[in-house]
């Protein structure tokens, strides 16, 4: 499948890039998590704590465990903090 990944803040700066289409045939997010390691440096750099990152499918918070069937879009981002 094709997915469309987005990357803010520091998950960007460490990937080099705000966004890249993938092919990828995993099934869930940390399936895709482990592929995107391997792609290069960046990638794995920004991966390297998955505590320290968060995650969308098609623009709705999800889990690592979230499945991609039919998904669109991936965003990972760094934890959000308001007040």
């Amino acid at each position: 499948m094709r997915l469309d990944v987005r990357y803010f803040a520091w998950v960007r700066e460490r990937v080099g890039a705000p966004r890249e289409t993938v092919e990828t045939g995993a099934p869930t997010v940390a399936l895709l998590i482990d592929e995107l390691r391997a792609r290069s440096e960046g990638h794995a750099a920004a991966f390297a704590d998955t505590t320290a990152l968060r995650v969308a499918v098609d623009q709705a918070l999800a889990g690592f465990d979230a499945p991609l069937a039919g998904a669109r879009e991936v965003a990972f981002f760094p934890p959000m903090t308001g007040g």
